[in-house]
């Protein structure tokens, strides 16, 4: 396709890397494409094969033999398929399996009677002859965010009534993601199929703050639906299929914010697909596969190019190769590019997602209690924001916008061709870096990334990483910190942030502590120790952004994973969706 732009070389080594590895939830055919290989994806492309040398090909088919280590294979599973309807009906008359009305603790109050003063609790509770108000009261539900009761009463035109509490009357835009959510949750305990979700108290509400509540609600209904059981060999398919939207308005408008709720969840499930694959099956080149689909589906406004070793090299990605070089899976240099299917471009943006597949720590092994080794497959978690992202805003096509979405892919392990403490590796703007930690790696190949999209010709570029473990001690596990010279871009992020609602929380660039990044032997060194960690770890990534380019730095180590639910969150596509559409025209 002529809208897909990968080189012969760098495809043949994608495919081959690639060929054990079936897409988390696709499967593909390609009548121009080569033979499939044993387990392999079959791409989208037209591409020519080259003869290969007798040692590439040896370490292509070690590639291949760690693509399968273990034999394990993804079970083809289909996202959660829900439709979603906005309308005005009588609560009493709506029918289904459950009706959930959200309700706030001021909802819950009650009168000397013990009867409701809420009008929409108050008519329900009449309808069920007194037996809401009663049921509550054993219940001793609240409304405080986070309790939830469900019950099978009758007299209403539905079989179970649920009541979701929200918590305080203002509530934030994550309480109508837990209403969503919770309710998904009770339809998978019963089995429901069809749903209704309600506020007890909606009149006074804006139109604009009614679109996005319902489109909050909708989020959480599609993510609470979702189990990843790739991996699992028994998994249940969930029974939800439709969801009413009731009280909060009809029309064209609410179905636009519902249908880009729908688009959103999308990137937000693929991101945490990829999160989720352990590292034996998701390698560079499965990563880069991962993107080259996105383009060939949506060749009308994206186009991809893949970098293999020989390129990287030619742009001088020293750093980016040096933390590659022990694996036997080579890297790929992922750029997709998005332009809008007509009009003019008034805007160019980057986003930039660490790509680490897996992540030993190198020479400088993870090791002690602690050390989370074993979840290092989510240290790709920037690239999976940004590929969500991109899935999504191909779906809606954002006008006046051209944004380039930028992975250095590779893994971090150690042999005897792997980077050592105390080597000086040179990045591609010529500035050297004195590696005194391996593990320290990330801001290393986002280092050539940074450089790369500033060659772009972009205005604003923001990068996702998993990179310190300092900012989840400063920050804690939900909370990623934000990093920015430049206070019309903070303004803009954490803006989109609100409305997503994700948590952000910007922190200081504090120029002084660079004096612990010096080297006596290189321009700097790429950890300056413990102490303002993740601030020392935000000026490095500085050093690489060019002075005319609008630049953020977000360290999403702490909440990229749930460790609750054992599984990825797919943090940063939201707010990053919203970020590019707000600066579309």
């Amino acid at each position: 396709m002529a809208a897909i732009r990968v080189a012969s070389t760098s495809l043949t080594l994608l495919a081959s890397t690639s060929s054990s590895y079936s897409s988390p939830r696709y499967y593909h055919s390609c009548p121009q494409a080569f033979t499939k290989l044993r387990f392999g994806l079959i791409w989208d492309i037209s591409f020519s094969l080259k003869t290969l040398s007798s040692r590439r090909s040896k370490r292509m088919a070690h590639s291949v033999a760690r693509a399968t280590l273990g034999l394990t294979q993804p079970n083809k599973i289909d996202p959660p398929k829900i439709s979603f309807a906005a309308k005005e009906i009588d609560l009493v008359e709506w029918k289904g399996d459950i009706l959930a009305v959200g309700v706030t603790e001021k909802d819950m109050a009650k009168d000397e009677h013990s009867k409701f003063k809420n009008v929409i609790l108050q008519k329900l509770d009449s309808k069920l002859g007194g037996l809401l108000s009663e049921a509550s009261f054993e219940e001793d539900f609240t409304g405080k965010a986070g309790q939830s009761t469900v019950l099978r009463l009758p007299g209403l035109g539905s079989k179970r009534i649920g009541l979701i509490g929200l918590g305080s009357a203002t509530t934030p835009i994550t309480a109508y993601h837990s209403l969503g959510e919770a309710v998904a949750v009770a339809a998978k305990s019963s089995q429901a199929s069809d749903v209704a979700i309600t506020l007890a108290s909606s009149e006074g509400i804006s139109t604009e703050l009614k679109l996005s509540t319902a489109s909050a609600i909708a989020t959480g209904a599609v993510l609470g639906t979702f189990d990843d059981t790739r991996f699992k060999t028994e998994s249940k398919r969930p029974a939800l299929k439709s969801v009413d939207i009731l009280g909060l308005g009809t029309g064209p408008e609410i179905e636009k914010k519902l249908k880009y709720a729908e688009n959103v969840c999308s990137g937000i499930i693929f991101g945490r697909e990829l999160v989720n694959a352990p590292a034996n099956v998701l390698t560079p080149g499965v990563l880069a596969g991962e993107a080259t689909r996105i383009a060939s589906e949506h060749s009308d406004v994206f186009s991809a190019k893949i970098l293999d070793v020989e390129q990287c090299k030619e742009l001088k990605m020293g750093s980016y190769l040096a933390v590659a070089a022990a694996s036997a899976n080579p890297p790929h240099f992922i750029h997709l590019c998005y332009k809008p299917p007509s009009g003019e471009v008034k805007t160019k943006l980057a986003l930039v997602g660490k790509g680490l597949t897996f992540d030993s720590g190198g020479y400088n092994i993870k090791t002690g209690p602690g050390c989370s080794i074993e979840l290092m497959k989510f240290d790709m978690g920037g690239s999976a924001a940004v590929l969500g992202a991109a899935k999504a805003l191909a779906q809606i096509k954002p006008a006046g916008v051209e944004v380039h979405f930028i992975v250095a892919a590779c893994e971090n392990m150690i042999s005897g061709t792997g980077m050592r403490p105390g080597d000086i590796v040179t990045a591609s703007n010529g500035k050297t870096i004195e590696v005194n930690n391996t593990d320290a790696e990330g801001r290393l190949t986002l280092a050539d990334a940074l450089v790369y999209a500033c060659n772009q010709g972009v205005e604003k570029i923001v990068d996702l990483a998993t990179l310190t473990g300092a900012c989840i001690i400063a920050l804690g596990p939900s909370i990623a910190g934000v990093f920015t010279p430049n206070d019309d871009l903070a303004k803009e992020v954490i803006a989109a942030s609100e409305v997503s609602g994700e948590k952000l929380w910007r922190l200081p660039m504090e120029e002084s502590y660079w004096e612990s990044m010096k080297s006596g032997v290189a321009d700097m060194v790429n950890t300056g120790g413990r102490q303002g960690g993740s601030i020392t770890a935000a000026l490095f990534l500085k050093q690489f952004v060019d002075e005319k380019v609008q630049w953020m730095h977000i360290d999403m180590a702490g909440p990229v994973w749930n460790d609750k639910k054992k599984n990825a969150t797919g943090f940063g596509i939201s707010t990053l969706v919203e970020w590019v559409l707000k600066n579309s025209s």
